[in-house]
């Protein structure tokens, strides 16, 4: 995975034919908001967009020793990330899962090879990188288990919302295809990108690219925390893969207004209806029980209740679970 870089434009070109077109398609992809989110977490700032996230994440990162484990050292505050990461999405719309399960299959030789890029832009490999070149098969487990950690506390609880930003993404860039072409798609996707003369222009980007090196097709891919930049994966014979910024995700933290909650708790109860307009940000029982002064005991009976009825997900974080809203609560809510 390469980040597109600051500095003198460097122009990359990866000409089309009319197969490369016909090849062309979106991706939600689970793992493609792992890395550009772990580096965000990393980077110690608070960033204008993400802050609510970052402040209710970056502490249980801590808590779990993730930010100093394998992933730490995977996912560098810049450059390069081993592509093995990304593996291209094999539908529209993996699992977790799925995704994990293609990292884990990765082959040696990839895994290997990766890591000596790796070594080479960032001045050497952490111990438990090389660990990871030296047995890849045998550590490959590892780096999945902290994938599986990281996902399920800091993506999990939030995946309803963000993956209702992701799918609006997809759904206008689809239209706008099919209303407009393939060329206003990519002279509207991104700054640094542009189309002309059958071939996707990339400012800011090396190495060159070439369909002998980037496979064909194209995979398009919104996420929610790449910021202002875009993030590349070149690994044929795998089509190439272009990170890029959803719509509407400057807006993903912003509280979402609810409407038509007295008519929610006549059916619901006024006890349920609070616990789910609480939960705009996922929280713990204590927690819940503390801001709604419902006593612990009602708010897990409630939770339970909830969760039964697909209103509510839960999501171990260290010793306490997470409560956090489905995408069936954030339409009923919205109403």
């Amino acid at each position: 995975m390469r980040e597109s870089s600051g500095g003198a434009v460097v122009l990359a070109e990866l000409a089309f034919s009319t197969s490369d077109l016909a090849q062309m398609r979106f991706a939600v992809s689970p793992m493609w908001q792992v890395g550009p989110s772990l580096r965000l977490l990393s980077s110690g700032s608070g960033h204008a967009v993400h802050r609510t996230w970052l402040d209710q994440v970056r502490p249980r990162v801590a808590a779990a020793g993730l930010d100093r484990g394998w992933l730490a050292e995977l996912v560098p505050p810049s450059g390069y990330v081993p592509d093995f990461l990304n593996p291209a999405p094999a539908g529209p719309a993996p699992t977790p899962a799925e995704e994990l399960a293609r990292i884990l299959a990765a082959p040696a030789a990839q895994v290997r090879r990766d890591l000596e890029r790796l070594g080479h832009e960032q001045g050497g490999l952490g111990p438990r990188s090389r660990t990871l070149y030296a047995e890849p098969q045998a550590r490959l487990a590892r780096v999945v288990e902290e994938i599986e950690a990281y996902w399920e506390l800091a993506l999990a609880p939030y995946w309803a919302r963000i993956r209702a930003a992701l799918d609006a993404d997809v759904f206008h860039r689809a239209r706008q295809v099919a209303e407009q072409g393939a060329g206003r798609l990519f002279n509207d996707l991104h700054p640094s990108v542009s189309w002309d003369h059958n071939a996707l222009r990339l400012a800011r980007r090396q190495p060159a690219l070439s369909r002998k090196t980037a496979g064909a097709g194209l995979v398009l891919i919104p996420s929610v925390f790449t910021g202002p930049g875009l993030f590349t994966r070149v690994t044929p014979p795998e089509p190439p893969q272009l990170a890029y910024p959803a719509r509407g995700a400057g807006a993903l933290w912003e509280p979402r207004r609810t409407t038509g909650t007295d008519a929610i708790a006549a059916v619901l109860g006024r006890s349920r209806t609070l616990l789910l307009t609480e939960l705009e940000t996922p929280a713990s029982t204590t927690e819940l029980a503390h801001r709604t002064g419902l006593s612990p005991a009602g708010v897990s009976q409630n939770l339970t209740a909830l969760r039964d009825a697909g209103l509510v997900s839960a999501h171990r974080a260290g010793r306490s679970v997470l409560y956090a809203r489905t995408a069936v609560a954030e339409s009923l809510l919205a109403g």
